[in-house]
């Protein structure tokens, strides 16, 4: 086989100090032939596969933004929920009607962020069979490659998952000599693989706590994952085997202030279990969520001088989501509501418009909403000198959602005593009183107030049926649409895929 041609940005000090440290350097056009033979060299690859889970933006190549944190991906799922929403503010976020396509349930083959979701996880898988087929050609030997190949595999499955999760049937690709188009597998097919890998590699898997790492304590929260949604996903329960796995995840704590995991330094929460680091003195880009939502003039609420970051005004909570929380509830303060204040005057903000800056939790109309409607998302810490760049790493598995899955399962296996116990042990972290009833109404609310935009509702939704039924600007939603469309250009590309049933 021809010499493959790499071009990899790499983390080089993740083996010995884990993904803190981001001192990263860029080895462009190596050549298999000429790097990645020693087991120092292989190091330094591997942690190309972690900077990949960042995403990236090829806007001159179709317009596609794939970042996990923030614009199209996260757009994509948080919106499809009963949880956020882009409304269209005069002529700002129509742009062709993607976001209202995603608001309505409406979403066609075409839309851009179908795309983004699609090209940010097979831009992953290839990135890390990329780096399997190096580690293979390398001088080391059998079970030294089992190992390092274990946390790319990890990394790989966890792709796989997204789009088991979005999109249901899809290629399933493992090999960086594939010269054949591949075909569909079957959603069962893609569950079977992603179960398969990820038990497969844990043995392999570091056992130790490792921040920023794919440990088997990752594996495990994702096999849990996996479980808990295997009725969506193959149509057959798996609540017990989503237990166990959880039972497996060890070490974590939940940290008395909620607010912990979302500091802008929140690398020393011990209760993240999976994140993606960021830090914009090294480069770090794709984690601006902050300049999405809020209003041009929240900088001066931020800022003295004015000098915080651009804002864009965009996603904001659907109405009803504010005040579905207790006013007791900590977690409420994950939307950010009412007057704002220049920091340096104490003045009220005011639009441009001449209007103050009040943020209301209902819109006049989501096709034409005014600037100042909407709740915003104010989880993660915000600071005044933060840049465009924030520096928060970007959570992806925490031990809360471990007690979550833990009741959730124990309460639809009839247990509902366990059920109140993990319940109970989060309600009170967020200063609220214990439950001494359950039902999936009062589950499905703690799982909306506590993973209040991390990415996890539209799944919740699905899960919990309510993502078929009416809500605030949508009707009721054909089944079909649990999954996404193969986006039109990857079937334009590939004759060998079908698309998705009952779309067009």
């Amino acid at each position: 086989m021809k010499t493959k041609i790499l071009s990899i940005l790499v983390l080089t000090a993740f083996f010995s100090t884990s993904c803190t440290d981001l001192d990263e350097k860029l080895y462009d056009k190596v050549t298999t032939d000429d790097y990645g033979k020693t087991a120092a060299e292989i190091q330094t690859i591997v942690g190309g596969a972690y900077a990949t889970l960042r995403g990236f933006n090829d806007s001159d190549k179709g317009g596609t933004i794939c970042y996990p944190t923030c614009e199209y991906v996260f757009f994509l799922e948080e919106c499809a929920s009963d949880e956020a929403t882009i409304p269209t503010r005069g002529t700002d976020w129509y742009d062709g009607g993607r976001y209202q396509q995603i608001q309505y349930h409406t979403w066609n083959a075409s839309n851009i962020m179908i795309l983004s979701a699609w090209k940010y996880c097979y831009q992953g898988i290839a990135n890390v069979n990329s780096i399997i087929y190096q580690v293979d050609k390398s001088n080391l030997t059998e079970d030294d490659k089992a190992i390092v190949k274990a946390e790319l595999r990890g990394i790989r499955a966890y792709y796989y998952y997204q789009l088991l999760d979005q999109f249901g049937s899809v290629p399933i690709v493992t090999s960086f000599e594939e010269s054949e188009l591949p075909a569909k597998s079957s959603r069962a097919d893609v569950f079977k693989f992603v179960e398969d890998e990820l038990k497969d590699i844990l043995d392999k898997l570091p056992s130790a706590i490792r921040y920023g790492a794919f440990t088997q304590n990752v594996a495990n929260s994702l096999l849990a994952r996996l479980y808990l949604n295997a009725e969506v996903y193959t149509g057959t329960p798996r609540w017990q085997d989503c237990i166990n796995a959880s039972e497996k995840v060890t070490g974590y704590i939940l940290e008395s202030d909620y607010f912990t995991s979302f500091k802008t330094k929140n690398e020393t929460s011990r209760e993240i279990i999976f994140a993606i680091p960021y830090d914009h003195k090294v480069g770090t880009v794709g984690n601006y969520l902050a300049s999405m939502t809020f209003h041009y003039n929240q900088r001066f609420a931020f800022s003295t001088t004015g000098a915080y970051p651009w804002c864009g005004n965009g996603i904001s909570a659907q109405p009803g989501l504010y005040s579905s929380f207790d006013e007791n509830d900590v977690r409420r303060g994950s939307l950010l509501i009412g007057e704002q204040k220049n920091l340096a005057t104490g003045a009220t903000i005011m639009m441009d418009n001449g209007n103050p800056l009040i943020y209301t939790e209902e819109f006049t109309k989501y096709t034409n909403a005014l600037q100042n409607e909407g709740a915003r998302l104010f989880k993660y810490q915000i600071q005044a000198d933060d840049q465009w760049e924030r520096d928060n790493d970007w959570v992806l598995i925490r031990y809360a959602e471990i007690l979550m899955m833990k009741a959730e399962a124990n309460f639809r296996l009839g247990f509902t005593a366990n059920a109140l116990i993990y319940v109970n042990e989060i309600r009170n972290r967020a200063g609220l009183p214990s439950l001494t009833t359950l039902t999936l109404e009062s589950l499905d609310t703690e799982w909306k107030h506590e993973f209040v935009f991390e990415g996890l509702r539209r799944t919740t939704n699905i899960r919990f049926g309510t993502f078929f039924q009416p809500w605030w600007e949508k009707g009721a939603t054909p089944r079909y649409r649990g999954v996404y469309p193969i986006p039109q250009t990857v079937l334009d590309l590939n004759p060998n895929l079908k698309q998705n049933p009952d779309y067009n």
